[in-house]
């Protein structure tokens, strides 16, 4: 027969997972919303620009 172990092996927490709200980084801080409302400002800007004869 196989030899048992009494060990119970532990996950490690949190390996193979990245943090990337940790670390400072350089450049301009955005909120979400601003990205969104510019996207959306794009977007529809580039629709008028497509059916404007």
């Amino acid at each position: 027969m196989a030899k048992k172990d009494n060990k119970i092996s532990i996950p490690m927490s949190g390996a193979g997972l990245v943090r990337y709200f940790d670390d400072e980084s350089v450049g301009p801080k955005i909120a979400p919303e601003i990205v969104i409302a510019i996207t959306v400002i794009l977007g529809i800007f580039c629709f008028i620009l497509r059916f404007s004869v």
